[in-house]
């Protein structure tokens, strides 16, 4: 399933480029803060213990793995995935008190990794950003071990008609926003028009059955601003 607006030309490149050096600061004041307990959510769900080994794809400045190690301590490999150096680089500085930490630069259409390699795959608001959501998903699933565990967090529509109110009033403060705190604009106007054509939660989930994950559902956080899919490679 191709993505029209991730398709343009060098365009999700070129936005990650702009932001990465900021990325942190800008993620805390768009969300107040709040996207660091939907990431917290995210590891409860998955329950991880020791040696069990993590892909985290669009991995950022590794938010995620630092939470999965936090969580289990210093016993499990975790490979961080994301298709821009900056993000990588910015993620290994935040990350350098940490072990058993791999870095790849790479798409979440095409991972350098083997068949059969991971317990769990992680995609924290990296999915909306792919350019072919068929092919980040059959890729998930391929490098997933068999009882391996996909897990995406990402935005989503909104249940309540006031808060959907309440939010599109304020997304559209999002870019101006960008402008004050990173002195860019184009970024955060693309991050708002992701949001609002992205599949809706059931779309989602009928995305990730068909490509082959069983016992699937998802949960909304913050009523519906974001949720957390979940299905098994079985």
């Amino acid at each position: 399933m191709q993505q029209n607006l991730q398709n343009k030309k060098g365009l999700v490149q070129n936005v990650f480029d702009q932001v990465y050096d900021q990325y942190d600061l800008m993620n805390d004041f768009m969300s107040f803060g709040i996207h660091r307990l939907w990431k917290k959510n995210l590891i409860n769900i998955m329950n991880p213990s020791s040696k069990q080994k993590l892909i985290d794809v669009a991995s950022g400045t590794g938010d995620i793995a630092k939470l999965y190690l936090n969580d289990v301590g210093s016993h499990s490999d975790i490979t961080c995935v994301d298709p821009n150096k900056g993000m990588i680089n910015k993620a290994k500085e935040k990350l350098k008190g940490y072990k058993n930490l791999k870095w790849t630069i790479a798409s979440a259409e095409k991972l350098p990794f083997k068949d059969n390699s991971f317990d769990f795959y992680t995609i924290s608001f990296g999915l909306r950003n792919t350019k072919n959501l068929n092919k980040a998903l059959s890729e998930a699933y391929r490098v997933l071990k068999p009882g391996g565990r996909y897990l995406c967090l990402e935005f989503s529509k909104i249940q309540n008609t006031n808060l959907e109110t309440i939010y599109r009033n304020y997304s559209r403060l999002i870019p101006l926003i960008g402008k004050l705190i990173v002195g860019e604009q184009e970024p955060y106007e693309y991050l708002v028009k992701s949001i609002e054509n992205f599949l809706n939660q059931e779309e989602l989930l009928e995305l990730i059955k068909k490509n082959n994950f069983k016992k699937c559902y998802f949960r909304n956080l913050s009523g519906g601003i974001v949720s957390i899919h979940s299905g098994w490679k079985i």
